[in-house]
């Protein structure tokens, strides 16, 4: 092992900050450690302006290696709220067209570029197996490895061209897990020949077009049955570095989520991860977690070798900087989005729409709330209005599934159409029976709802204006479920 007292953990060490400005404390907290890398999220961002701002100076305390990273993935995993939205992975795959997943991939990286985040924590290369996924779902381009693979090139071929470093993940694979790894430690008990022709397809294939991977909360039993990925060496050094001859960035998942933070002390955490073959340790949350993780480090690097990993933190930056654009016209790209969100509309047993005037009645949920990674979708109110375009909308706004008397809702006489807008499947929802149902968030959702449905794999306003072109008669669901 090698003493090297010029590299300090926050060379390795990834961090979030308090708000939507670069404060004093903060700026200090990332100098007094040596922190170049921070990941963005809702409560750091308000406008394009701000953002752009906040880049220039989080890169003028962290220099020129700065590695500025946001989830923004498409869908529902989107922090800004004032550019076009670009469909869900799962949009994409209902359209299969790689040639629109490479371009709607570029507008996410065009996007971030305009205003110098330089690392995109996407694409998803899960494969969604499992309809129960209770935190990937519409996220993942589709259950079939090969689909998965072929569209997450095209992603990352998008990101390449925009010059803003991709990152595919959750490695080895989150597609078939009932657990959601921010909540709890979830378990895989397939076999290696079951993962290599499932799970590990879409990343093996990827690899020359890869900049980055981040590792999974998760046990895959065969491959280390005691650690999740994120701290097995057998994951990261035996198997994606050693046999697979990977050389570019690995970065953990938040070491804040609770398949790490319930089971492993954060600091300790840590260092195993660095040990196990991690480059970059995500320690987001307070400032003494944050502190935790990085003093742990500091005290173990005597004990690690990591010119490996500054090595490849520095490549990465290098070879995508921080460089706000401002000549970047993103609203040009709205025309596209909104097209490209109609190509992956779906129909499930074959859907009629209401006769456009006719009055209906509308179920949907008045308030729904962001859970985890996800933001809220469209709440009862915004999709009355909407209808209305088309219908006499009379809404039935519930706060709980379960709240829902069907029995007064259909003696009403009208024709029933339900809206779910849940991150998660319902169960209250299983078996009911309205006469069309709108799936605008979870899929999975037509497979509990007894009814003919369209599938929109999102909530955002294009994949509403694809849902009110069918409703008025002006187009057809082209996409193919892929799953």
């Amino acid at each position: 092992m090698t003493n090297l007292p010029e590299v300090r953990a926050g060379a390795l060490t990834m961090v979030d900050i308090p708000g939507p400005v670069l404060d004093a404390d903060t700026a200090a907290h990332l100098k007094r450690w040596g922190i170049r890398s921070v990941c963005l999220f809702g409560k750091n961002v308000e406008s394009p302006e701000q953002l752009r701002q906040l880049c220039v100076d989080l890169r003028a305390v962290m220099g020129d290696c700065a590695l500025i990273a946001l989830d923004h993935e498409g869908g529902a995993i989107i922090r800004p709220t004032f550019w076009p939205f670009a469909p869900s992975a799962m949009s994409l795959g209902a359209a299969d067209d790689v040639r629109l997943t490479e371009e709607m991939n570029a507008v996410l990286a065009r996007q971030l570029r305009s205003v110098g985040v330089n690392w995109n924590f996407a694409p998803v290369l899960d494969v969604n197996v499992n309809p129960a996924n209770p935190v990937i779902g519409e996220r993942a381009f589709g259950a079939d490895a090969a689909l998965v693979s072929r569209h997450g090139a095209a992603a990352l071929r998008g990101h390449e061209r925009e010059g803003v470093a991709a990152c595919v993940k959750h490695f080895p694979g989150h597609g078939d897990t009932s657990l959601d790894s921010h909540h709890d430690l979830p378990h895989v008990a397939k076999t290696r020949e079951e993962l290599e022709r499932g799970e590990l397809r879409p990343f093996r294939e990827n690899l020359p077009l890869t900049p980055a991977v981040m590792t999974a909360h998760i046990v895959y039993r065969a491959l280390d049955g005691q650690h999740p990925a994120t701290l097995s060496r057998a994951v990261l050094t035996d198997l994606l570095r050693e046999e697979w001859g990977y050389d570019g960035v690995i970065v953990t998942d938040s070491m804040g989520m609770k398949a790490i933070d319930d089971n492993y002390g954060r600091g300790e955490a840590g260092v195993m991860a660095l040990r196990a073959g991690a480059d970059l340790v995500m320690a987001l949350g307070r400032r003494e977690a944050q502190e935790a993780t990085l003093q742990a480090i500091q005290d173990a690097l005597p004990t690690l070798d990591v010119w490996g990993s500054v090595r490849r933190l520095e490549a990465l930056a290098r070879r995508y900087p921080s460089n706000p654009d401002d000549t970047v016209k993103t609203a040009v790209d709205e025309p596209a989005c909104v097209a490209a969100w109609a190509r992956g509309f779906t129909a499930y047993r074959d859907p009629l729409a209401p006769a456009p005037g006719s009055k209906v009645l509308l179920v949907a949920h008045r308030t729904p709330q962001r859970e985890t990674v996800s933001e809220a979708a469209a709440d009862a109110e915004t999709l009355a209005r909407e209808l209305g375009q088309v219908y006499d909308v009379q809404l039935h706004a519930f706060e709980k599934p379960e709240d829902i008397d069907w029995g007064e809702v259909k003696a009403l006489g009208l024709p029933v159409i339900l809206a779910s807008t849940f991150r998660h499947r319902q169960a209250a929802l299983q078996g009911v029976k309205p006469d069309l149902h709108l799936a605008l968030y979870n899929p999975y959702a037509v497979l509990d709802v007894d009814a003919p449905a369209v599938v929109t794999y999102g909530f955002r306003p294009e994949a509403r204006q694809a849902l009110l072109g069918w409703l008025r008669g002006e187009r057809q669901p082209t996409g193919q479920r892929p799953f």
